[in-house]
């Protein structure tokens, strides 16, 4: 079965610039090396501690950073040596919903100009009711009311506004969505809602999802695969029962000895 996205030795570094004329000195490898594939309507969990490198992989997927070397696949296509106007058509099929609901929200926009403004662009032949249809429709589905539309994103909770980011990915009709810690920033309990609900909407959308996080724990409750970064480069790859029953790398059983488990209670 051919995989939706193929990473090959993907490669970020970012010079260290010194003195008047600011020379590379040396570099900050981001990413090392990395290859992975992920097969459709599969969740894999990238891992690993801040400063890792997972966050940079998917900023280069979907081109916010460009890759040093190496390739990135999907569907075949190496879109990692597309520029801007060919890479275009894959916007549309590849989303991303970032860690921090309030930043990555314009303030000044309305929830409607926040979810309707992807749909201007990627279907520019819908009517300005059909557009209105197609963001209440949204909402409902994340959990929203439709009454919503015309509020901004700080009358909203970080729960909400994250569910807010969710819709906005979905108005496109996405194939493959990047989770990059959607839900390190929110409160345990609404980690719980935002998890179900982005399984919720991957089985009725048949996404694909590459999910981004450093807590293992997070991790485990979503994911079909695991990889295990460390310093630029994959230390561990394997399904979330072998990851969890019997982890191999001694970064990733660090990671796991790092879950806060309930305290053992003995009897009097």
């Amino acid at each position: 079965m051919n995989a939706l996205l193929e990473v090959r030795n993907l490669k970020v570094y970012f010079p260290i610039e010194e003195g008047i004329f600011r020379r590379a000195t040396d570099y900050v490898r981001a990413v090392d090396g990395v290859s992975f594939e992920i097969e459709a309507g599969t969740t894999v969990g990238l891992v690993g501690e801040s400063g890792s490198g997972k966050s940079t992989i998917g900023k280069a997927i979907v081109r916010l950073v460009d890759p040093t070397e190496g390739e990135v696949y999907y569907r075949n296509d190496n879109i990692s040596s597309l520029d801007d106007r060919a890479f275009f058509p894959f916007r549309k099929k590849i989303q991303m919903i970032f860690q921090d609901p309030f930043n990555s929200l314009n303030p000044r926009m309305t929830v409607a100009g926040i979810i309707g403004e992807p749909l201007e662009i990627h279907f520019p032949e819908l009517s300005k009711r059909e557009r209105g249809e197609k963001i209440a429709q949204l909402l409902t589905e994340v959990g929203l009311s439709p009454d919503h539309m015309n509020r901004y994103p700080h009358q909203f909770s970080g729960g909400q506004r994250q569910r807010i980011g969710i819709a906005r990915a979905l108005s496109v009709e996405p194939e493959f969505i990047i989770c990059d810690e959607a839900v390190s920033a929110l409160d345990v309990s609404v980690q719980a809602q935002i998890i179900n609900l982005l399984q919720d909407v991957q089985r009725e959308y048949r996404l694909t999802y590459l999910f981004i996080a450093h807590d293992l724990a997070v991790i485990e409750h979503i994911s079909d695969f695991v990889l295990v970064m460390n310093r630029g480069k994959l230390v561990e790859t394997a399904t979330a029962e072998e990851i969890y029953a019997n982890p191999q790398d001694p970064y990733t059983r660090k990671l796991l000895d790092a879950i806060p488990r309930m305290p053992t209670i003995s009897g009097g």
